[in-house]
């Protein structure tokens, strides 16, 4: 069987969001959550749970946004060591 991109999913403490998604997305989420149970283990996984973990993946491995996150952070940074700068003189 191929590894797939998504390995066991954490329990972590979720943010409520209610989406609308087509009906073939769903039923790929179901095929994928049937398929991540039986290459993890972890029995039955709920779709629901594998939206997280694959916009992460998604997310970390996009390379224009992380330049966009990148150049956000170090203008922040560079705000940051400004406003210092000003309270000290």
């Amino acid at each position: 069987m191929a590894k797939l991109k998504l390995g066991t999913i954490p329990d972590d403490k979720p943010v409520k969001l209610t989406i609308e998604l087509p009906a073939v997305i769903h039923r790929d989420l179901v095929a994928y959550a049937n398929a991540l149970g039986r290459e993890t283990g972890q029995g039955a996984v709920e779709p629901a749970k594998l939206i997280g973990p694959m916009l992460v993946r998604f997310m970390a491995t996009d390379r224009a946004f992380a330049k966009v996150r990148r150049s956000e952070s170090a203008a922040q940074r560079a705000q940051s060591e400004k406003s210092g700068s000003e309270k000290l003189t």
